[in-house]
């Protein structure tokens, strides 16, 4: 079942999502929101997607970078970008307990800002504690793409958008950054976008 993404402007996602305790993680109502989120994840298609943008303030986020999602990238700018497959997984609860001080700067977009995209400053490397599916405790080191996509949904969780820490100058349609900019350095977009 596919569910309803809520889009910017909706309160859900600009509020702190609530945690859960070990007994709702594996009630069947959350098992049916996890794979209704997988679902509508798949179908979007997107890498992840957090409770809140389908209207539900919990802490939880689904993630999957599919092999198939690298198809638009040549090699480099997979390299470029530190980007492999990451196979299906739930986060519960997400700590980040460890971020590197280097950043590494890309254009995201989101599930919830549909049709555009900025480039964002995002650390390089993190390491995450983080409750599964079954309630289980998880720790993860993530670096590249992957840091990526941990840092953007445990933002969501938090209630911030990549919108708040994007740089502004290079807000663009998904349409112009694929026209424009698809195959131009990360440095060079900021230079003539300012």
């Amino acid at each position: 079942m596919r569910l309803k993404i809520v889009q910017a402007g909706d309160e859900v996602l600009r509020q702190r999502a609530r945690e859960l305790l070990r007994d709702e993680i594996l009630s069947a109502e959350t098992q049916c929101l996890i794979d209704h989120m997988k679902d509508t994840m798949r179908d979007a298609p997107g890498v992840g997607l957090a409770a809140p943008q389908v209207g539900v303030a919990l802490q939880l986020a689904v993630i999957e970078d599919r092999q198939e999602y690298h198809a638009k990238l040549n090699p480099a700018q997979l390299a470029e970008r530190q980007r492999r497959p990451v196979e299906f997984h739930v986060i519960i609860n997400p700590r980040i307990v460890a971020a590197s001080e280097s950043t590494v700067e890309f254009f995201e977009g989101c599930l919830s800002v549909a049709g555009y995209a900025a480039i964002v400053p995002r650390g390089q490397t993190v390491t995450v504690e983080f409750l599964d599916e079954r309630a289980e405790p998880r720790r993860v080191d993530a670096s590249g793409w992957y840091a990526r996509i941990l840092q953007h949904e445990i933002d969501h969780l938090s209630g911030i958008l990549y919108t708040d820490r994007m740089h502004p100058r290079t807000f663009s349609t998904l349409e112009n950054v694929e026209r424009l900019w698809k195959d131009s350095p990360i440095s060079a977009v900021r230079t003539k976008l300012g």
